[in-house]
């Protein structure tokens, strides 16, 4: 497997540089950059999936938002979610947290006690970590560890694929803008943005049901949905209208909105009929929607009755210029 080609965007490019005449990896490492976890082979045929994933204030929250407890229960969620993309089950975290300067020590104690009620409620108890205290801002950057037989990775869709999407998209993205705007955000897209619910059962469902590829949404429906194409070497076609938004959410921000951490999976056509989908949604109470398919070409592109739709964002990325 080795490593897997990232999608566009300038955020990549920076990554892609930095890894341009890396070594490449012993023959224990399966996967190395690129996916959503790294898989090391373990024992019993099974992979061992290492993922971290880094919270700073300024960048992905601010203070005023919400508790210090929030804030280190969705760092936690937020890198667990790496391993549901992967239908991985959950071993641990390792949570390294960097207070600011002038704070008390207090904060630290609030934000860690979020970590560890927030690992617990996931079964990926926390096993480790680093406690510094300096600079101006809160970061975490939360290690997820896990198991997996038969890795969901993001190179496997093909052509004539159906790509499928849990849950509803837009409420977190639409919860920044409010706060944002100091505007009033309710309290359904703040839940959405402070406590996602990574897909971890519901992800080993869809692999077992016949998905073949997979990854979380962070960054938006579109430019996740670039990693996939990228990694899989297709492209990828959404269809507007299917985009399941959140409640009062604008459709646009659905498809490019970040921080819903539900999944993007792909499968065979035909594989998610009526029955399974019924199955699906009665079992984890949450939708399972058909929004696009994969097609020979590259990228992503975007239809609304017919015709291709030019966004005005195709996504989160920390260095997109502007």
């Amino acid at each position: 497997m080795s490593s897997i080609p990232l999608g566009p965007g300038a955020e990549f490019d920076i990554i892609r540089r930095i890894l341009e005449g890396a070594e490449p990896p012993g023959p224990e490492i399966a996967v190395a950059s690129g996916d959503d976890c790294a898989l090391l082979r373990a024992e019993d045929f099974r992979y061992l999936a290492v993922t971290v994933d880094l919270t700073v204030e300024g960048a992905h929250f601010l203070p005023d938002w919400g508790t210090p407890e929030l804030v280190g229960g969705r760092a936690v969620r937020a890198s667990v979610s790496d391993l549901a993309a992967m239908a991985a089950v959950p071993l641990g975290v390792l949570v390294a947290l960097n207070v600011p300067g002038d704070s008390e020590a207090r904060l630290a104690e609030q934000v860690g006690a979020g970590c560890l009620n927030a690992a617990a409620a996931l079964g990926a108890p926390l096993i480790g970590g680093d406690l510094s205290r300096g600079g101006g801002a809160l970061a975490l950057d939360v290690t997820a560890l896990g198991l997996v037989e038969r890795p969901l990775l993001r190179s496997g869709a093909r052509p004539d694929d159906e790509l499928w999407v849990t849950g509803q998209l837009g409420a977190a993205a639409a919860a920044v803008g409010a706060w944002k705007a100091g505007e009033p955000v309710p309290e359904e897209w703040s839940e959405r943005f402070w406590c996602p619910q990574p897909r971890l059962v519901e992800a080993r469902w869809l692999s077992d049901h016949g998905a073949t590829a997979g990854i979380d949404l962070s960054d938006g429906l579109v430019a996740d949905a670039g990693h996939i194409a990228a990694a899989s070497d297709l492209r990828i076609e959404i269809d507007w209208e299917e985009v399941p938004a959140a409640t009062g959410v604008d459709p646009e921000l659905a498809l490019t909105g970040g921080e819903d951490y539900e999944l993007l999976v792909a499968a065979p056509d035909g594989i998610f009929g009526a029955e399974q989908v019924s199955e699906f949604e009665r079992t984890f109470g949450i939708p399972l929607t058909r929004v696009g398919r994969a097609v020979k070409g590259v990228g992503v592109r975007v239809f609304r009755d017919g015709k291709k739709v030019k966004l005005d964002s195709s996504g989160h990325d920390h260095f997109q210029a502007g």
